[in-house]
């Protein structure tokens, strides 16, 4: 079974693309983890995007979707695969087509903007140790800090309101039209995201297996 995971940054993508990779036995195929295989391995892909990313530019959707290409030949990939942060764009999503590569189902994570912002803006790093933790769901007993060494909460600069505002932006404009690409094609299945992580992968996989019929 061939399958996208779609969502907002924050949704659970990741998450759930893991437990779906463990309960049907297929790769879970993530853009930033294949990038950094394909430059770890020297592929001809791999040496491709190495000289954009040393430039200090984005890898362009071709170079992408090359080492795409290269990952889902693989011998792992015949019984399906599950795609986690790719495509992003109707014209990468029309790429995957002209490879000749058919999807059986496209799952669409919703989260209300407020959530996403709430849940990854509340997280929290130790700036000594690393530990993590959330203002709601993982608070510490000391407010600002660490329960294991005592250490500074800091915020990633990658969570603060602005930035995230700013991701989700870029997600509306850019990866959200996907949903119609995709319900045109009859693929699409959508979920709303619980705040339980395993209330959201029980729908998840739901879905799935009215996908299969």
């Amino acid at each position: 079974m061939n399958l996208i995971l779609l969502g907002a940054p924050g949704a659970g993508k990741g998450t759930q693309a893991a437990v779906i990779s463990e309960r049907l036995n297929i790769p879970q195929i993530s853009t930033g983890n294949i990038i950094r295989a394909a430059l770890k391995s020297g592929t001809e892909m791999g040496l491709k995007a190495k000289s954009f990313i040393d430039a200090g530019q984005l890898v362009p959707d071709e170079v992408v979707i090359g080492i795409i290409k290269e990952r889902l030949v693989a011998d792992d990939c015949k019984n399906g695969f599950i795609l986690d942060g790719f495509p992003r764009t109707v014209a990468q999503a029309k790429a995957l087509d002209e490879m000749g590569i058919k999807m059986d189902g496209v799952i669409s994570i919703e989260v209300e903007d407020d959530a996403i912002i709430r849940r990854l803006g509340g997280r929290r790093l130790c700036s000594k140790c690393g530990s993590s933790y959330h203002v709601e769901y993982k608070p510490t007993a000391v407010e600002g800090k660490c329960d294991k060494c005592n250490g500074d909460l800091m915020i990633r600069s990658d969570d603060k309101p602005e930035v995230i505002k700013s991701r989700l932006d870029v997600y509306h404009d850019q990866t959200e039209p996907l949903k119609d690409f995709y319900a045109a094609k009859g693929v699409l299945k959508t979920v709303v995201g619980q705040e339980q992580i395993e209330d959201t992968t029980a729908l998840t996989i739901a879905a799935i297996e009215s996908i299969r019929g």
